[in-house]
């Protein structure tokens, strides 16, 4: 029986009377697309579809530049309060109406409800006004140093340009009009969670003049359709790509990779050479969690080894660190965690016992579909080695994305922890790293509340040379030792697996499908 029978069991009529003549790509994705607001969650699956139905206003080359990309470009004050933008000519959403300062405006303002860094910049923000159709000026109460950076910013959350009527929907209500401004649009009505997601080419997008460089410059899409299939078994998945029935595998497993380097028809491409960090997130609001010592004690009994051996198995795919800010970069440093994470079990139960620990359960979400959910029983593991009681509950990664929101109490089903990654491009500074952010019920999942984390990022945000942000981002890790957001468990690079007849794939921390060619 070949892979895809399941598949075409399930395929609507709709998508077999799809012209023969059209190119499809087929691909397979880290997680099924069961919500579509990339600004109600922070999970890669949706940042990823929100890349292929929305565009920005700038994005950031392969060498984490940031370009103009909707905006044919800006203009800033000498007393560099008052920044001007310019939207490019031409550019459209999905049902034909032209894109409008106005809807630039109503993104920005829904994003930044609910980015860390949006919100650092927001807060220093005094108005954000429409000049005309075309043009908007987004006005400082006192001088910012990342503002082009932070709408530049390459990864969750996005600040996607969306139509106004949709970007007026509450940040916290999902949105269900999928209509987007980007290259791809989004066939709702033959979207089937579960089973696939269909993107089709917007023969009325205007890319830019430019190559593409990482996520900026010309978006040019050459397939006719993008279709994201649901195969939850990685055997399947590599026999699929193997017979030539799909064209992609954004992350197949490690231990099948042998599998695939010995096919001639198949490559190994690493897409992303930054790499991503694996981390164990807190959810600060309920006991034991709430209480930042004992937080630290999870700092004690957990290490990076074991994770990372457990996930990726050989050393040319991971890297032990300790930084917070990503190793081989210019803020790495091991301050405040120079006898951390190395599963030191009695300095864990100690910290357990002076600080009263009464052996409530952690509950641990454990996301049994993705390769790095996989990893949750190695933190229940050492956990309980190091003096705590642990629940671990099991579920899919959808299931995690929709708990993780939950505020009740973990036994009236919230929850304490779960194993999530950052793309290495998303946690480079202390104002960019979402779980950084300590500003309460602003924060991300997890909530933490902390006025000196927020005082330092703050101060990161605003300083003038490379050596005093050094020396913040210093301060805010040896912080965050002390108030735990989340833990580091170690950076990892693994590649994806693409077919011979697909060519013109980017570096970027991002799977894209503009620029892809399909030979026929």
């Amino acid at each position: 029986m070949r892979a895809m029978n399941w598949f075409l069991g399930a395929t609507t009529a709709a998508l077999l009377s799809f012209s023969a003549q059209a190119q499809t790509l087929r691909a397979v994705m880290h997680a099924d697309i069961k919500i579509i607001d990339p600004i109600w969650t922070s999970a890669y699956n949706i940042r990823n579809y929100g890349y292929m139905v929305y565009d920005t206003l700038l994005a950031m080359d392969e060498n984490l530049v940031v370009r103009p990309q909707m905006l044919e470009g800006w203009k800033v004050s000498d007393d560099k309060l008052v920044y001007n933008f310019t939207l490019r000519d031409g550019l459209k959403f999905h049902d034909g109406a032209p894109v409008t300062s106005a809807d630039c405006i109503a993104s920005l303002q829904r994003w930044a409800t609910k980015d860390g860094m949006a919100q650092k910049l927001f807060s220093f923000v005094k108005s954000l006004e429409a000049v005309n159709d075309k043009t908007f000026v987004l006005t400082l109460k006192e001088p910012y140093g990342l503002v082009l950076e932070t709408l530049g910013k390459p990864s969750s959350y996005v600040p996607f340009i969306m139509p106004k009527r949709v970007a007026d929907t509450p940040s916290n209500v999902q949105i269900t009009d999928s209509t987007g401004s980007g290259p791809f649009v989004f066939r709702k009505d033959l979207w089937r969670p579960g089973e696939m997601t269909v993107y089709d080419k917007f023969k009325d997008y205007k890319p830019r003049s430019e190559p593409a460089s990482g996520l900026s410059g010309g978006k040019v899409v050459y397939v006719d359709r993008v279709e994201w299939l649901n195969i939850t078994d990685a055997q399947t998945a590599v026999n699929a790509l193997l017979n030539g029935e799909i064209d992609y595998i954004d992350q197949p497993q490690i231990d099948l990779l042998p599998l695939l380097e010995k096919d001639k028809n198949v490559k190994l491409s690493n897409l992303n050479p930054l790499g991503v960090q694996l981390n164990f997130r807190f959810n600060t609001l309920h006991k034991p969690f709430d209480n930042p010592k004992i937080r630290q004690a999870v700092l004690y009994a957990l290490n990076q080894k074991d994770l990372l051996v457990a996930g990726f198995g050989s050393p040319e795919y991971y890297t032990e660190c300790k930084a917070l800010f990503v190793c081989g970069t210019s803020l790495a440093t091991t301050a405040g965690y120079e006898d951390k994470l190395e599963s030191d079990f009695a300095k864990s139960k100690a910290i357990l016992k002076e600080e009263g620990y009464d052996g409530t359960p952690v509950v641990l979400l454990y996301a049994t579909d993705t390769q790095t959910g996989r990893l949750t029983p190695v933190v229940k593991s050492l956990l309980e080695r190091g003096g705590f009681v642990v629940d671990m509950q099991a579920m899919d990664w959808q299931t995690v994305l929709s708990r993780r929101t939950r505020k009740e109490a973990p036994d009236k089903g919230g929850w304490h922890g779960f194993i999530t990654t950052w793309v290495s491009a998303d946690i480079l500074d202390p104002v960019m790293t979402s779980y950084l952010a300590a500003n309460c019920e602003k924060a991300n999942v997890g909530w933490p509340c902390d006025a000196t984390i927020e005082k330092l990022r703050g101060e990161y945000a605003k300083a003038g040379t490379d050596a005093k942000r050094k020396e913040l981002a210093t301060a805010v890790q040896v912080r965050a030792s002390e108030f735990p957001t989340h833990v580091q468990l170690g950076q990892y690079n693994t590649p994806s697996a693409i077919r011979n007849t697909l060519s013109g794939h980017l570096q970027a921390p991002v799977p894209m499908f503009w620029n892809v060619k399909k030979q026929k």
